[in-house]
């Protein structure tokens, strides 16, 4: 239900923080003191229609806020997960208007789009007035009312997903077919391209494979060469090496003969030679450790150029050549075991064909029956609304051939409002103040079944008096029993059956004297005989009128 809600700076209203019972509350005021701004707010705060002139004039934005006490297991709830947003508590819904049109929306403090916003306040409340009767206007909420009536709604979602399955066995048997009329027109390029393609065997990473492996081995060449060319001047017939001993051991002759002229320069070359020899054995390991195959390079680069051959010649990155072979091999394998697929599909079709309509006509069956049954309730809560002269039909016309996700039926509500006068959709028939009556006929009957957990009702009781009053009244307070129920009412006899009574009434603003502000306050008894004598003298309130509100309030007490 409907727990708080909050308002800043929106038309009239500079600060509002109202809160709201289970039961039945009413919301009376005189006429202009911003009852509709209210009900603007609270269909803000659900998602509807935001405009930049909802701003109280001076402020750069509107603000309303709106918290729902809403059951666990509450479609609402689970519309927020499948949304992958937090649902642990209250529901508080949030709408940010500012003065230049733009809005914004936050659920639990999340944001969200307007349309989800709509849809989840769709779920949770329901407002109606004598102009805005969404569950009489949408022909699918019909269907939708009666089946909640009957108890079928969770026939008709099976129905649905029976439907769905279907259409998508037909989808498959489609798109089977166009894959095997397709393949049946390539079959010569296609057996040649999987011959072709198995023999290639592309392997998934190996054109990144071979190119680094091309790479390493055309810089090994390179490399090769300088080391080939080193170990060529150390150790060939150019080699310094033999000269150098040569001389070192002439040197070593000499030196006894002329002692300590040529001792140092013998260590010197000595230690060369053994530097030399040791950079002989070093470019000798880095010649076997940098041994080039000319041929592996050959093998790879003949594998790399028909890889890449392949991929312009099917159009296609050399990665996504594994996957064509499968595709090719799949689409094959398709039209040569197509025909085969095509009849199991067929049957799969035709046995979910049969599964819906076995449930659509069992489902349809139980609409016609509950047709009947939801009629004759609502038809019993007329003759108490003024509406003993009209008729309630609820039209089931039901077509095997116009199959859809809802079944076989469409489903339609009709009145006749006199005797004489031709039967027909309520909306094109009823004036506004019959509609209303009709609705909330409609809404009896029907309980908390399919209804929103809050029903908001907008002076569905202007242009009635008396006993339809007072009729509508008890009804309001039956619903009330099993869903919340808030009513903009002029009509004491509604009034008196409230639990909560909130009056609204206009002042000067808090911040500025000149401005206008709208308030809402909660009655205490006193309060509510004192309101109710208003509505029941007008202006000038008399003894009289205060005993008669007294004795209604005592009396719905």
């Amino acid at each position: 239900m409907l727990a708080q809600i909050s308002i800043r700076d929106i038309v009239l209203i500079e600060r509002l923080d109202l809160a709201f019972e289970a039961g039945l509350s009413v919301l009376t005021g005189e006429t202009g003191a911003g009852k509709s701004i209210l009900l603007d707010s609270l269909s803000l705060a659900l998602g509807g229609r935001g405009d930049g002139s909802l701003v109280r004039h001076g402020s750069d934005k509107g603000q309303v806020t709106a918290v729902f006490d809403v059951p666990i297991g509450h479609s609402a709830r689970l519309m927020l997960r499948d949304n992958g947003i937090d649902d642990d508590g209250d529901l508080i819904f949030r709408r940010v208007q500012s003065a230049d049109g733009r809005t914004k929306a936050f659920v639990n403090d999340q944001p969200v789009s307007v349309q989800l916003m709509r849809q989840l306040g769709q779920t949770l409340v329901e407002i109606h007035g004598q102009h805005d009767d969404r569950a009489l206007v949408d022909i699918d909420a019909h269907r939708t009312l009666l089946d909640a009536f009957g108890g079928t709604s969770d026939e008709a979602v099976q129905v649905s997903g029976l439907y769905r399955a279907w259409k998508d066995a037909e989808r498959g048997l489609k798109k089977h077919r166009e894959r095997v009329e397709a393949a049946a027109r390539e079959a010569d390029y296609l057996r040649s391209s999987v011959e072709e393609l198995e023999k290639l065997n592309p392997r998934e990473g190996e054109e990144d494979e071979l190119a680094e492996k091309r790479a390493r081995m055309m810089k090994s060449e390179r490399i090769a060469g300088d080391i080939n060319e080193a170990s060529e001047f150390l150790n060939g017939n150019g080699s310094p090496v033999p000269l150098i001993a040569s001389l070192v051991r002439r040197l070593e002759r000499k030196s006894h003969e002329a002692p300590g002229l040529l001792e140092e320069t013998v260590e010197l070359l000595d230690g060369a030679l053994n530097q030399l020899s040791d950079a002989q054995m070093a470019i000798e390991r880095a010649l076997r450790n940098t041994e080039f195959d000319p041929k592996e390079l050959e093998r790879v680069e003949e594998r790399l150029f028909a890889l890449r051959g392949a991929s312009r010649k099917y159009s296609v990155p050399v990665a996504e050549l594994p996957a064509l072979a499968v595709r090719m091999i799949s689409d094959l394998a398709d039209l040569d075991a197509g025909e085969e697929k095509l009849k199991q599909l067929d049957a799969q079709v035709g046995a979910a064909r049969v599964a819906f309509d076995a449930a659509a006509r069992t489902l349809s069956d139980k609409r016609q029956n509950t047709a009947s049954a939801l009629s004759a309730a609502v038809m019993a809560e007329l003759p108490a609304l003024k509406l003993e002269r009209a008729r309630f039909m609820v039209e089931v016309q039901s077509d095997a051939g116009q199959p859809t996700a809802d079944g076989i039926d469409l489903v339609e509500f009709h009145v006749q409002t006199n005797p004489g006068t031709r039967p027909g959709p309520i909306m094109k028939v009823a004036s506004g103040g019959e509609l209303s009556r009709f609705l909330l006929a409609l809404k009896v009957a029907l309980a908390d079944r399919g209804s929103a957990p809050t029903l908001v009702f907008d002076e569905i009781d202007t242009g009635v008096g008396g006993a339809v009053a007072d009729a509508i009244g008890q009804r309001l307070k039956r619903l009330s029993g099993t869903v919340q129920v808030l009513s903009v009412t002029h009509a004491p006899q509604v009034a008196a059956r409230a639990a909560t009574h909130l009056l609204i009434s206009k002042g000067p603003s808090s911040e500025k004297a000149e401005m206008i502000s709208t308030r809402v306050a909660r009655m205490d008894d006193k309060a509510r005989t004192e309101e109710i004598a208003r509505m029941l003298a007008g202006a000038s309130i008399t003894e009289e009128a205060r005993a008669a509100a007294a004795r209604l309030l005592s009396g719905n007490g």
